[in-house]
């Protein structure tokens, strides 16, 4: 099985699909049993990937990667392409909870601090009682990750959901996912920080346009370097790579 069309980002793969068309390939990923994983490219990730071989490595080689914000649909169409919409954990979230507990899947959710993956659990429950959710921290010692691992699989998952940020996420799932019995990996950053509260998205009106803004304002402290630097990198890398490689 295959995505319908791919093209890349700086050497990096982006998916051409809307949010219907990224739940349509899962459900199909989830139906056809055979292990895949799925991830999504923002600026950072690209930023990050520049001087990480297991990172890049790991992009490259996953089976799904979605836009998951604006930054990578203006790189596309600074190359002359067209990514139909950026897609964000915080929003699919909840289309994939209505859909898992419609299908009767189990979800497994690893990440976060503790008690943040179990807030977000719940409160995805309040929506959707009869969903199916297995949730655990992020903070697990090496030591202690096979025994994480025998938990996951002992809830026999439809998807595993992985969140500790980039590029910690990829890394353990790159380490660990013949490890993870279920069907489908999904790598999705901090989606449990803002569905359980923890986070702040910020404004809702910059949210859909200008998310990079709305975070830059709620953690400005932590992620000023992210956005006020990494953004014009990226900018400047992808339009040195038109340059290099012209796009009629």
């Amino acid at each position: 099985m295959s995505v319908p069309n791919r093209l890349h980002i700086l050497g990096l793969p982006v998916d051409v699909l809307d949010r219907q068309g990224m739940l349509k390939q899962v459900r199909k990923m989830v139906a056809a049993g055979a292990p895949k994983t799925l991830a999504y490219l923002n600026v950072h990730v690209v930023n990050s990937a520049r001087g990480d071989a297991v990172l890049k490595g790991f992009l490259q080689g996953v089976d799904l990667c979605y836009a998951d914000g604006q930054g990578i649909v203006l790189g596309a169409r600074l190359q002359g392409k067209h990514l139909p919409e950026r897609m964000t954990g915080a929003d699919w979230i909840w289309d994939l909870a209505k859909l898992a507990e419609s299908q009767g899947w189990t979800l497994a959710w690893v990440g976060g601090e503790p008690g943040v993956s179990q807030a977000a659990a719940e409160t995805l429950r309040e929506k959707h009682p009869k969903l199916k959710l297995h949730s655990e921290h992020g903070f697990y010692s090496p030591e202690q990750t096979p025994a994480l691992l025998a938990r996951i699989n002992a809830a026999e998952p439809d998807i595993v959901l992985v969140g500790m940020g980039t590029p910690t996420q990829e890394h353990w799932t790159a380490e660990h996912r013949s490890a993870l019995s279920a069907p489908v990996v999904w790598c999705l950053g901090a989606t449990a920080d803002f569905v359980s509260g923890k986070t702040d998205r910020g404004p809702g009106f910059l949210n859909q346009n200008a998310e990079w803004l709305a975070r830059l304002i709620t953690e400005p402290e932590r992620l000023w370097k992210r956005y006020l630097l990494g953004n014009p990198l990226f900018i400047a890398r992808v339009l040195k790579e038109r340059v290099r490689s012209p796009t009629r």
